[in-house]
């Protein structure tokens, strides 16, 4: 039997990470502030680092609660990640889920990990600053996943 789903009241003003469902960046999410709240379930929210095509402005979108998450809890990162352990990797603007595939490498005074995507099949090379703890929301709940 599973716990029963601590729901989420959304407000204006709300930081939150919305799960894109566009091709090429689903499972990515990115950060976003709600704007206003519309019935139905649905929210207009306003990306932090997504822009207008025209690049003009911030990109404003409604999108459906059940694309949306609290922000994660901030957690220092370990001194080491673990082989094969889950992290969020930030690219393209957003948080992406992969795993640690290498022992921290030092180049150029800044060090690095080799982080595979499930999604793509792709393994490339991060710095640490763009690797955070990855946390799972499960039934309205963070869970450190490692």
């Amino acid at each position: 039997m599973r716990p029963p789903m601590r729901r989420v009241n959304y407000n204006v003003r709300d930081k939150v990470e919305v799960c894109s469902k566009e091709e090429g960046f689903v499972g990515s999410y990115f950060k976003a502030t709600i704007v206003s709240c519309l019935q139905n379930e649905e929210y207009v929210v306003r990306y932090t680092n997504l822009l207008l095509d025209d690049e003009s402005g911030p990109l404003t979108e409604r999108v459906h609660r059940r694309e949306l998450r609290p922000l994660p809890p901030r957690v220092r990162n370990p001194p080491e990640f673990n082989f094969n352990q889950k992290v969020d990797v930030f690219d393209n603007d957003g948080w992406w889920l992969g795993e640690i595939t290498s022992e921290k490498t030092l180049f150029e005074n800044c060090y690095y990990y080799k982080v595979w995507f499930n999604i793509t099949g792709e393994t490339i090379y991060y710095p640490l600053n763009q690797i955070r703890v990855h946390h799972e929301w499960i039934y309205g709940e963070w869970i450190v996943e490692t």
